[in-house]
């Protein structure tokens, strides 16, 4: 039988629209979009996207530390930019400072709006255990 372990940020928005941040099914965590939050849920950095990117990858850390993984198990992210055109560069090199020579699957999809006012970026993961940490 598969077993199955959540996480939560434990913030406004996860009873209400009835998700977790992370759930992990068998040797797979799939992780919900983070984005630029503090530890009580309310949105930081508006319209900033190199400080929402880096409190992006801060709360992810969370979900990392939480199942005892790490970025190099990561298999593929997907990226949601508002403006992409304006902020594509900046994506590419934070993820290639993030990441290192870890190289995931991508996909970066240029959207019109997300959930919070002054929200331009959020992303979301899929790991495999299996992989070295």
């Amino acid at each position: 039988m598969t077993t199955i372990d959540s996480y939560s940020h434990n913030v406004s928005g996860e009873d209400e629209f009835g998700f977790a941040q992370a759930i992990k099914v068998g040797e797979t965590i799939y992780v919900s979009g983070q984005l630029s939050h503090d530890e009580k849920g309310n949105f930081l950095h508006p319209d900033d996207f190199d400080a929402q990117l880096k409190q992006s990858y801060a709360n992810f850390e969370k979900v990392l530390a939480h199942f005892g993984v790490t970025r190099n198990q990561v298999v593929s992210e997907t990226q949601y930019i508002v403006d992409l055109p304006r902020y594509n560069n900046a994506m590419a090199a934070a993820n290639l400072a993030y990441f290192g020579d870890h190289r995931p699957t991508s996909s970066t999809v240029g959207v019109a709006s997300l959930f919070f006012p002054g929200q331009l970026i959020e992303i979301s993961f899929v790991i495999d255990t299996r992989l070295p940490a």
